[in-house]
Formats: structure tokens, sequence, C-alpha cells
């Protein structure tokens, strides 16, 4: 029989509390942060982040794309440091993602866009606010210290005097970079969110009652801090697919942007790029950047898969912008493939909000920290110190659905 002298040191029990802290650190990945918010966050909240359209089949592609990298490792190399700096659009950031667009943030978890955009500012990488965000352009500005650096997401609006209100907004607190998202001329078809009864604001159906009886710290923070509302946005009673398609021009157009470019003093990318002839002709208008994006597979089902799409981008238009990316990213080492075949960044979306959902401003924190962490094994485990080392031959892409054409 084992001595209980001996087994005594090798016997560790966890105290029975140890609060949301100590949850959060037991994360070890992006998936265990998803999880942790599913179990915190009501169905109709959940979904509409987790979500995509119609099948979900764009999303599940993007994804299946990071899964199926092969990385080819040097061997033999210094490592001792690896190195995550990198320039973009003018300035550096400390790690090669920033923080995507995401409307309805505060739906997830009331700390909103300002935990995201504080964790973004000590973790030296940008935070974009949306359009359809539910803080106020010049609350996150006053929310956030000189170090931040934030971008701004424009949709545009049929009414052009409105978007250029928000623009000019936007210059004048100092944000530093507009994202004009380009890939919703309609709404996608939502399905998760039109079975749940999702609306704005958001109303309480049966099923949705039941299911906030077993969240109850949720609803109650929700009903006790500021009103849910898109802070860019007039009052608005309905669907979020009937918000889209309401309030946002289908009939926009390569000239809308070359007039965008007139009145923004800053840098401009477009986001949700997903052809090669499209990057092409954005390339000649003058923008600062791209991003390959399908909108986190919640437009167009069976869109192009970004990654896919990566190769041929950068190498037509790579020396004449910078490309960035997004959909799809669940771990650090998606980030470091991306890199290595030509993106400049990634943004991510899903990734960060699952951290809030999971625990408010502190979770945004460890996804930010999950991220570094893979980061960093993966460029070590390639061989390389710098971002800069990494090239395309450090990663086989096997195009699975491409094959099938």
């Amino acid at each position: 029989m084992p001595r209980p002298r001996e087994l005594a040191p090798l016997v560790k029990f966890e105290r029975p509390f140890g609060g949301r802290a100590r949850k959060l650190a037991r994360a070890q990945t992006i998936w265990d942060l998803r999880e942790m918010a599913r179990t915190r966050t009501p169905k109709v909240a959940f979904d509409y982040t987790d979500g995509a359209a119609d099948a979900e089949i764009s999303l599940n592609r993007a994804r299946e794309a990071f899964s199926d990298i092969e990385f080819r490792p040097a061997i033999l190399r210094n490592v001792a440091t690896a190195d995550t700096t990198t320039q973009v659009l003018g300035a550096t950031a400390t790690l090669p993602f920033g923080i995507a667009p995401t409307g309805f943030t505060r739906m997830m978890h009331t700390a909103g866009e300002l935990a995201g955009a504080r964790a973004a500012e000590r973790a030296g990488i940008p935070f974009t606010l949306s359009t359809m965000g539910t803080t106020a352009i010049e609350d996150l500005a006053a929310g956030t210290g000189a170090d931040a650096r934030n971008w701004f997401q424009l949709y545009m609006w049929t009414d052009r005097d409105r978007s250029l209100a928000l623009v000019e907004r936007a210059a004048a607190a100092k944000f530093d970079t507009l994202v004009v998202t380009v890939d919703v001329p309609v709404a996608g078809a939502r399905l998760r969110d039109a079975r749940n009864g999702m609306t704005v604001p958001p109303s309480i159906t049966l099923s949705g009652a039941l299911d906030a009886l077993r969240r109850p710290w949720w609803w109650w923070d929700f009903l006790t801090t500021e009103p849910l509302a898109f802070a860019s946005l007039d009052r608005w009673s309905g669907t979020v697919g009937e918000l889209l398609d309401a309030m946002f021009d289908p009939t926009v157009g390569f000239d809308d942007l070359a007039w965008l470019r007139e009145h923004w003093p800053g840098r401009m990318l477009v986001k949700g790029v997903q052809t090669v002839e499209d990057a092409k002709r954005l390339a000649g208008l003058g923008v600062d950047g791209i991003v390959l994006s399908n909108h986190g597979g919640r437009q167009l089902d069976r869109a192009p898969v970004p990654l896919h799409l990566l190769p041929s981008v950068v190498r037509e238009v790579g020396d004449d912008m910078e490309i960035h990316l997004d959909t799809g990213i669940m771990h650090g080492a998606d980030i470091v493939a991306a890199v290595a075949l030509g993106a400049r960044f990634t943004l991510i979306g899903r990734a960060y909000l699952y951290g809030l959902m999971a625990g408010g401003e502190a979770g945004v924190d460890r996804a930010i920290d999950i991220l570094r962490t893979q980061i960093v094994r993966t460029m070590k485990l390639l061989g390389v110190g710098t971002l800069a080392e990494l090239e395309p031959n450090h990663v086989r892409l096997l195009e699975r659905y491409r094959s099938r054409e």
C-alpha cells in the first residue's frame, strides 16, 4: 500500500470557490472561452455571436482551412525570443492582430466595446468600433487613454450626409483609420437569430424567459445598467436583418469609396474583399489596405475562404497596399499561418467576443493572452524569431474545396 507521506506531495485539491479570475486562468484555448461564454450567456445573445448565415458553411470552411494548414518548421535556429511586433498602417502593433468591428456588443456583456478597447490598448493593438456598436464614438475615445489606437468601421447609408457626419465625428475623436465594410448590400440569412426571435431592442419570448432563469446574473446585469441601443443610429424597432435592409445602401459603388477618401484624413481600409479582381481595382483607388473577409460567414454562405484567397491577392497587389485577413481565426497558429502567407495583419471578432461573454474585460484580456502565447509558441516551433522571418514555405495550404472545382 502507498504510504501517506509519499502520496501527500502528489495530492493537490483546488479551493472550491476561485471566482471568475481562476476560471478564466484555466481557459487554455479560445474554444474554452467559447464554452464558458455559452454557459454564462442567454441563447439569443450567444447565438447572435456564434452563428453565421444559412447553413453556416462559409464559417465552417474558413475554420477548416486553418485546421488543414501543414506547418514546415526549420530546426536548430536561435529562438530564445520571439518578436511579435509589426508595422500596420503606419504605426507599431505589438501583436499581428487587432479587434474587428462587432455590432450590438453590449448585448454579449454590458462592458461592451469599452472592455475590448481598453484590453486592446493594454495589449498595444488596434480596436475597431462598429457603426452598429453600442458605445458612442466620443465615449469610446473618452474611455481609452492616449496610447489607444481606435479605428472606426463605416457602413455606407443611403443618406450620405449621415455617413459623412459619422466620419467627421470619428476624425474629431482622433480615430486614425476608417474601415469601410462593403459586403452588406442586404442582410445575410442569419437563421439562428430568426429562430430565436432576435430583435432590436431585445424582446423576451417564453423560451427566452425560461433560458434566463438559468442565467440570472446576466439578466441582473443587463437590467440594471444603461439600456441597450445602437449608439450611432436612431431608435429602431425590428429585427437586425430588417435594420440592415432599411438603413444601408445597396447601390454603394467604387465612386463612393473615392468620395470617402476625399473626406477622411487618416488611413482607409476596405473590408469584405472576396475576389482578386476587386482587390486589384481597389489598389488603383488609393486605399491603404484591404481586409479579405466574408464577414465571418454571416453574409453569403459558400463565399470564398479568405485564407485560400490570400496568396493570389498578395501576389497581385501585395506591393501596392496592406493585405489584412479575418474570418475563422480561433488560434494563434491561424494568425501565424496568415502572416506567413503574406497577410500584414489579421482581425479577430468572435474570438474576442467569447472572452467578453466569459468574463467581461478580464475575459478579453484572457483571449488576447491566449492568442499571444500561441503565436509565440508557434513561431519558436517553426524556428523563427520575428514575424518578418515568416515565409510561404513555412506553410502548406491544403485547399480541399478548390481542388473539387
